[in-house]
């Protein structure tokens, strides 16, 4: 009798995580979820308070933080704080802004900012730490915060879908550069999750309907239901996925 195959684990133990974005919401869960499962974090963003707190959270629970800040829109920051970490065995790049609004409405510094925090320094991210996976011999795990609105558009969101959408094909090529190294490159898309960026949002009682109504489980997601897909992304569990999307996001892009 061959023997039963066996789980994959599920744990990060002695690896070593960096976390943009990872002040508050979705980037914070993300540090607490890998922290959670084992990993050493590294807590970035560009507000010191607020990592530190994140850190110290991650701390007090019994987990392992460091807390980082730099400015992750600027190129050379972002080369100088990866090349004091050493080796990095996962990114991922939860850093992101939106200024929804109509096209008409819409002013160039809105579509500059947004371009540069979403799509351009997770460029920077995962070149830099590639570098040094490959340079430290690390067959690692990039994940980048994307959106269901990657995959669909939506009313006053062009800005925001046009820098998910990049960042999707930025992933699909990533995988094939990266693959030979055995680095794996994917997304995370959650739906709209309830966090201090977007609770304003929900509270326009037309706006939250019409959310819910887009979702097949009709409720809006919780930052706890994020933090499985991320850890499942960086784990050994999810060896043989790269180039991939995972969709965090209620059944919206299932109609």
């Amino acid at each position: 009798m061959s023997p039963a195959p066996r789980l994959p684990s599920f744990r990060l133990d002695g690896q070593r995580a960096l976390v943009t974005g990872a002040g508050r919401g979705i980037g914070a869960a993300c540090a607490h979820a890998l922290a959670q499962a084992g990993a050493e974090v590294w807590v970035a963003a560009r507000t010191a308070d607020e990592v530190r707190a994140v850190a110290d959270a991650i701390g007090h629970d019994g987990g392992s933080a460091t807390p980082l800040s730099f400015d992750v829109t600027d190129s050379a920051a972002v080369s100088d704080a990866v090349g004091r970490l050493g080796a990095v065995d996962i990114l991922v790049n939860s850093a992101g802004t939106n200024r929804p609004a109509l096209i008409t409405q819409t002013h160039d510094r809105d579509l500059d900012d947004v371009l540069s925090l979403n799509v351009k320094a997770s460029f920077y991210l995962a070149r830099e730490v590639a570098r040094s996976m490959i340079a430290h011999g690390r067959r690692g795990s990039i994940t980048t915060v994307s959106s269901q609105m990657g995959h669909v558009g939506g009313p006053k969101r062009t800005v925001y879908c046009a820098s998910k959408h990049a960042v999707e094909g930025m992933t699909k090529a990533l995988a094939w550069e990266l693959g030979p190294h055995g680095i794996r490159v994917n997304t995370l898309c959650p739906t709209f999750i309830r966090t201090a960026m977007t609770e304003p949002m929900l509270e326009d009682p037309a706006f939250s309907d019409f959310v819910r109504s887009r979702i097949a489980l009709g409720r809006i997601g919780t930052l706890e239901e994020v933090m499985g897909a991320v850890v499942f992304l960086a784990s050994p569990a999810a060896s043989l996925v790269t180039g991939s999307a995972l969709m965090v996001d209620g059944g919206w892009t299932a109609a």
